[in-house]
């Protein structure tokens, strides 16, 4: 599925939509540039989810784990960025509440397909449109979104739906 999210507002929305077909043991890569949107998801993953707390990008501390404020199933958000190899992925224990939450990590492209066959890949594109006259960053440049499926968890789910909350 590809689709245009105009705004971070409609990333965060995107997000929130996603969370409402996302289970315990759910995996997400997020892929994309620096300011492509990756945590902006994630926030809205978040919210939807209904957990506690703000949603902020676990750069320096690798993983952050977000309590649910209800009965929902616990976020765990990974930056694997800094992370150089498999081994330094298993070493954060991620296996161990897969089951039980639902796991976010960006930058995990090429290193973190290995925790589940059953995941869902989000690519995010920020086109250099997202660049002013001045050579700033505009916050509010469109991001192209593609979204792959693997494994059975995801077969026969209806990814369209998700364009609705876009």
């Amino acid at each position: 599925m590809d689709l245009t999210l105009p705004s971070p507002e409609a990333t965060r929305r995107f997000g929130e939509a996603l969370a409402g077909l996302l289970r315990p043991g759910d995996l997400v890569l997020l892929h994309g540039g620096l300011g492509a949107g990756k945590t902006t998801l994630t926030q809205g993953i978040g919210q939807g989810l209904g957990v506690r707390g703000h949603v902020a990008s676990p750069t320096f501390i690798i993983a952050r784990t977000h309590r649910p404020s209800g009965h929902g199933p616990w976020l765990v958000h990974v930056d694997a960025y800094r992370l150089g190899s498999l081994d330094e992925l298993e070493a954060l224990d991620l296996d161990t509440s897969l089951e039980e939450s639902v796991t976010v990590v960006e930058w995990g492209e090429g290193l973190a397909e290995v925790l589940s066959e059953d995941r869902l890949e989000i690519a995010l594109e920020r086109p250099h449109g997202g660049i002013d006259g001045r050579g700033e960053l505009v916050d509010d440049a469109p991001r192209h979104v593609t979204v792959t499926a693997h494994g059975d968890r995801w077969a026969g789910v209806d990814l369209e739906i998700l364009r609705d909350g876009a």
